[in-house]
């Protein structure tokens, strides 16, 4: 039999209405990634919210656990992220648990979308200060913090202005599969190890 793929995201707060628009902005990035099955999505909250739910449904063992938060700091090296979490946030690998168990956002959702100048063109259109953004080259050194701002920065004078929540969610939705994997190697491997989980091509 078959196990469920499920994914504990990090996101969504606390309320209902926030998880679910979660849950769909993942949903869009996964299908943009070209996944005909789909993996069930948990909105969590926060990260450590995530982790104690991934670490109960991993030790139940019913379903394919996996973790989906951001690394919140730059990672030496993208295959070890229970050395990773270890690190930074003293969490404990779960018996059994392996590296592939856990996909980063390095170092935070918002690298994903000041990746993808093209959507962020057609999502803010004019207003859109895309001279603040990030240059596009080493984007998972870069502090969270720093990319963060900038994004709120190039986004000030549009009507609909970058904000955490609801928007995120909105823009993650528009982003594209290639420009992510050309510019970002956490989420080319999250990519192929979510791949290789759900039975796609990698």
């Amino acid at each position: 039999m078959v196990k469920t793929v499920t994914i504990y995201l990090e996101g969504g707060g606390d309320t209902g209405q926030l998880k679910q628009r979660c849950r769909e902005g993942f949903r869009k990035l996964f299908e943009n990634c070209g996944f005909k099955r789909m993996p069930k999505l948990v909105a969590c909250g926060g990260r450590g919210n995530a982790f104690d739910r991934f670490c109960t449904a991993h030790a139940d063992g019913k379903e394919d656990a996996i973790l989906l938060i951001d690394s919140e700091d730059p990672i030496t090296d993208i295959e070890k992220t229970w050395e990773h979490l270890k690190v930074r946030d003293h969490w404990e690998r779960p018996e059994g648990a392996k590296d592939e168990h856990v996909l980063l956002m390095t170092t935070c959702m918002e690298t994903w979308i000041v990746a993808d100048h093209a959507a962020l063109r057609a999502f803010y259109r004019s207003a859109l200060k895309e001279s603040q953004l990030p240059l596009l080259v080493n984007l998972e050194t870069r502090l969270r913090h720093s990319i963060q701002d900038s994004l709120q920065i190039a986004t000030k004078d549009c009507k609909n202005k970058y904000e955490k929540g609801k928007r995120s969610f909105e823009v993650l939705a528009v982003l594209t599969r290639k420009t992510l994997e050309r510019h970002l190697p956490s989420f080319k491997r999250a990519r192929n190890e979510l791949a290789k989980k759900l039975g796609e091509k990698t």
